[in-house]
């Protein structure tokens, strides 16, 4: 093997021998909202991840929905996620008057702008088949609805 200069590159035989096969797994779960805010869901998923007998990779979250998000946020203060959601109540306010699409209520188009300000989905890296967040970060499905919701998470791990 050359790298870009065309020298050879030598790799040790310890490193190739430290290869380890490679599992992937799947898995999904459904979480029931009462309308706006933030629901914990890193048991579910430290859960899922333990299950996929994973010990060393990444999974991947991801939500299957556009007028929700995942975040990863502080979840000792619950203040810090009140405040996180009082700022997108003001960031994209529901009574703005030149949004089209409100077939579904005035939350409508504003859910989904909310969910493009955020994230879908978030890799997180599995050490010692534990997920390796910070002391005060935890996993949160970001709902911007005000109605009730069922809403699936899907997962998708990859490691040795």
């Amino acid at each position: 093997m050359r790298d870009r200069a065309g020298s050879t590159l030598r790799v040790p035989v310890a490193a190739s021998s430290m290869i380890a096969a490679m599992h992937t797994s799947s898995a999904a779960f459904k979480i029931s909202t009462r309308g706006k805010g933030t629901y914990e869901i890193t048991r579910q998923v430290a859960d899922a991840v333990e299950a996929s007998g994973v010990a060393n990779g990444t999974v991947t979250v991801f939500v299957r929905h556009t007028s929700c998000s995942l975040v990863i946020m502080e979840n000792a203060d619950p203040s810090a996620r009140r405040d996180l959601e009082k700022f997108f109540e003001r960031l994209v306010p529901e009574d703005t008057p030149w949004f089209e699409h409100t077939a579904e209520g005035a939350d409508d188009s504003t859910s989904h702008i909310r969910a493009v300000l955020t994230r879908s989905s978030e890799v997180i890296p599995i050490a010692d088949g534990r997920v390796q967040l910070g002391t005060w970060q935890g996993i949160f499905l970001f709902e911007h609805r005000r109605a009730s919701h069922q809403r699936e998470i899907a997962l998708s791990t990859i490691g040795s």
